[in-house]
């Protein structure tokens, strides 16, 4: 698979799949092998993509969401300025709002939708990010049996309902109770 970073246009999405295409003609022509069936998805980690999600979606294979820049770009925080770094939350309803935008526009086209970032391996916002449909969590090989435990341990019903509850949350306080409940097991 291939991954775009970074897209902010239409116009950028399709020149990069332009781009794709004549690497496989070449290789094509120079009867060098490869895999003709490569799928090409995209990193959705700025508010620009997070509006144009519907129509990117036509175009890839897969999204996967950028939760740190993606965060860090809706709240305009510089998660590495220390003055501010305290503003940074992915955990933001407008951040969560926009990965529920992304899931459905993904899952609307018949994509993929994964996620890496900090929020991936976060153990309480498993529950949400499972209710809302993600579909793959990348996280760091050490966070990998937690998640796994926690994802086993969830109740898919109180998961969608928590997903379903958040998106109406307008605080993060709100935000965390709702993951509170995600989490919880049956």
């Amino acid at each position: 698979r291939v991954m775009y970073p970074m897209i902010i246009s239409l116009e950028e999405l399709e020149q990069a799949n332009a781009v794709m295409r004549e690497c496989k003609a070449e290789l094509q022509a120079e009867g060098k092998p490869f895999d003709s069936a490569l799928k090409v998805g995209m990193m959705i980690e700025t508010p620009a993509a997070v509006m144009l999600a519907e129509e990117f979606a036509q175009l890839v294979d897969f999204f996967s969401i950028g939760t740190n820049d993606l965060a860090q770009y809706m709240l305009a925080v510089d998660r590495g300025n220390q003055k501010i770094a305290e503003l940074y939350n992915p955990f933001h309803p407008a951040v969560i709002r926009s990965i529920e935008k992304i899931i459905k526009a993904g899952h609307a086209a018949g994509i993929e939708v994964g996620m890496c970032g900090e929020f991936a391996a976060d153990q309480s916002a498993v529950g949400i990010l499972i209710g809302m449909g993600i579909d793959e969590l990348s996280v760091a090989f050490p966070k990998v049996p937690d998640i796994k435990q926690t994802i086993l341990g969830l109740c898919a019903a109180q998961s969608k309902a928590a997903a379903e509850k958040i998106q109406t949350c307008r605080q993060l306080c709100d935000v965390y109770g709702v993951c509170c409940e995600a989490g919880a097991s049956s």
